[in-house]
């Protein structure tokens, strides 16, 4: 018979687990024994998936988080598994338990009026054009910083206002942007012919006529959210999520966003459905007489 000291011991001296890892499986088993033995059992005997259910169960109203009750569980794996490795065991009282997703964090985002005020830059600098041209390009199609450090000129195809983007996996797909984009575009390519060397086939490139990489471009980002004085960290996947989320409001085809965003699974997608009802809620929050009134 294994007992939690073996176990334990196993995982210090064999697994070589960090003492915090150590001390959070110890909390775990010693939680799940003492609350077998206030249900007259014990943890070494117990043989049944319901038990493990009702634990987890029991932990959950007690209010528990669902990223604590996933710790819990996977302890007792751990612990089953290896008693059906050392003794040969058949019963798992684990198997077939699951315990509750953790809710998806929702990514942040900007507000319509805080992309407006983001896009206004002034001046007629060559990296004002510039970066004119990215913030546009990267609200008008949710490209990913990765992608859009990586295209090309020869990637924009600016009669039909489209472009051809590649993204994870290598994968090549057509993304669509609209006429300030456009604009911003047409503006940037006569400064980027003047600024770019001779061989240089990047559509966005620095001062030195080099492509402009993505480090470069995250930090651009950041100095003109704050001249513009957006009131908080914005960084490029921010303005993805700003895409996505004010189409997505707009159309309510998830499908599309799903194609313009280049994500291979639509569940992936539907993230940006939670932002939607999220602001609904916020919405109805301030308005509604009934929910403003408390009652």
């Amino acid at each position: 018979m294994v007992d939690v000291t073996q176990y334990l011991a196993y995982l210090q001296s064999v697994r070589q687990v960090s003492n915090h890892t150590l001390a959070a499986y110890r909390r775990d088993l010693q939680h799940f024994s003492a609350w077998c033995q206030a249900q007259g059992d014990t943890l070494e005997t117990v043989t049944e998936a319901a038990i493990v259910r009702r634990y987890l169960s029991d932990c959950h109203r007690a209010g528990l988080a669902p990223i604590s009750l996933q710790r819990r569980l996977s302890s007792l794996r751990g612990f089953y598994q290896h008693r059906l490795r050392q003794t040969g065991q058949t019963v798992d009282p684990t198997v077939g338990v699951r315990a509750p997703k953790s809710p998806r964090k929702l990514p942040a985002s900007l507000s319509v009026d805080q992309m407006d005020q983001l896009l206004r830059i002034p001046g007629e600098q060559p990296l004002d054009y510039r970066d004119r041209a990215i913030l546009e390009l990267f609200y008008a199609t949710g490209l990913r910083l990765s992608e859009l450090a990586a295209l090309q000129v020869a990637d924009l195809q600016s009669s039909q206002r489209v472009l051809r983007v590649t993204g994870k996996g290598a994968k090549q797909r057509q993304v669509w942007f609209g006429r300030q984009a456009e604009q911003a575009i047409s503006d940037w390519l006569p400064v980027r012919d003047q600024l770019a060397v001779a061989d240089e086939t990047a559509l966005f490139v620095s001062q030195r006529g080099r492509r402009l990489s993505q480090r470069a471009i995250q930090l651009r980002l950041q100095k003109r959210a704050i001249q513009q004085g957006i009131p908080r960290h914005v960084h490029p996947h921010m303005l993805r999520h700003a895409f996505a989320s004010h189409l997505l409001a707009s159309s309510a085809d998830l499908r599309a966003v799903q194609e313009l965003l280049g994500h291979a699974d639509i569940n992936t997608t539907q993230i940006y459905t939670h932002l939607d009802y999220q602001h609904l809620a916020e919405v109805y929050d301030r308005a509604h007489p009934r929910a403003r009134q408390g009652n």
